[in-house]
């Protein structure tokens, strides 16, 4: 893997102590944007931003030792078909760039396609019953009937379910994992990140250095850009302290598309509230799911009208 100049330069700004990753991923895309952080000055009057100029300004722009603490994350690749993705690049997902917090750069094993914009994250907690595995199965089966790639987090239980079905019935599936992107994790779902990611039907995609562990702060960050990458999620079971509540609540904050299955708000208060008071959907099938999406190029078209407004705010 051979970054470019202005990618390196990018993952060296995450090398720097005290700079928020979110932060520079929102400056990047600005014209000018690396640049002028490296400088100091960023556009973006935050807290975040306070912060990053303290640590930035003593600097004086010397990047030479963050970039080369930059190539050496990217030396640790091990597997030759990982490749680098910053918000930099044209390859970077649409869905993905258009929420705030979106990572400033992805390692990718696999295939990612116009095709998966049309996506919906299937989660639950990983600690499955067999009604749970099954309901993600048969949600991630007919959600491939209808064209639409499927995405989770390669955990236990549920996304295990889902991407296993996805696979079997010939679709297409993300998977967002929570460590780098040299990690299996869990160690039983080995064959499948490889299968994922070398079988033509999909990618796995971590936003960590290469050889990250998972951590308790790592998995929440997964969950923020699985649903940035999707067009909604669906949960299908998943108690009050699951990540996959968590999810919902982000991804409701980033004005996606939420659906909650029916036997989810039977039997768990929280999942009543968020379809009551929160926006979220209640649904008995896939239909529904299926209807609320849009198309790729409406996704395309909303990502270039973002990319303009920045342009002019410019």
């Amino acid at each position: 893997m051979r970054p470019t100049e202005e990618q390196l330069r990018l993952l060296a700004l995450c090398k720097v102590k005290d700079v928020n990753w979110y932060l520079i991923a929102r400056e990047a895309q600005r014209p000018g944007g690396v640049d002028r952080l490296w400088k100091a000055l960023p556009l973006e009057a935050s807290a975040d931003a306070t912060k990053a100029i303290k640590a930035l300004k003593p600097l004086n722009g010397a990047t030479d030792e963050y970039i080369a603490m930059a190539q050496a994350e990217v030396d640790k690749v091990r597997e030759d078909d990982v490749r680098l993705v910053t918000v930099l690049d044209d390859e970077f997902p649409p869905n993905l760039r258009l929420i705030p917090n979106a990572p400033p750069f992805l390692f990718v094993r696999g295939t990612m396609t116009d095709a998966d914009l049309r996506s919906v994250a299937v989660v639950g907690t990983r600690d499955a019953s067999e009604a749970g595995r099954q309901r993600a199965g048969r949600m991630a089966r007919e959600l491939v009937e209808r064209g639409v790639t499927v995405v989770s987090g390669l955990a236990r239980g549920i996304d295990t379910a889902a991407h296993t079905a996805t696979l079997k019935a010939g679709g297409r599936t993300i998977a967002v994992i929570g460590t780098g992107i040299n990690r299996y994790f869990p160690a039983e779902n080995r064959v499948l990140t490889d299968k994922i990611a070398t079988d033509g039907q999909g990618a796995v995609v971590s936003q960590f250095w290469p050889d990250a562990s998972g951590a308790t702060w790592t998995f929440p960050r997964r969950n923020i850009t699985m649903s940035g990458i999707a067009q909604g999620t669906v949960v299908i079971e998943a108690g009050s302290t699951s990540g996959a509540k968590m999810q919902a609540r982000v991804a409701l904050e980033h004005g996606k598309k939420v659906f909650l299955i029916k036997s989810l708000t039977e039997q768990q208060e929280w999942a009543r509230k968020y379809v009551e008071t929160r926006g979220a959907v209640q649904v008995e099938d896939v239909k529904a799911v299926a209807d609320a999406l849009t198309s790729p190029e409406r996704i395309q078209a909303a990502d270039t009208l973002r990319s303009q407004l920045v342009m002019d705010f410019i």
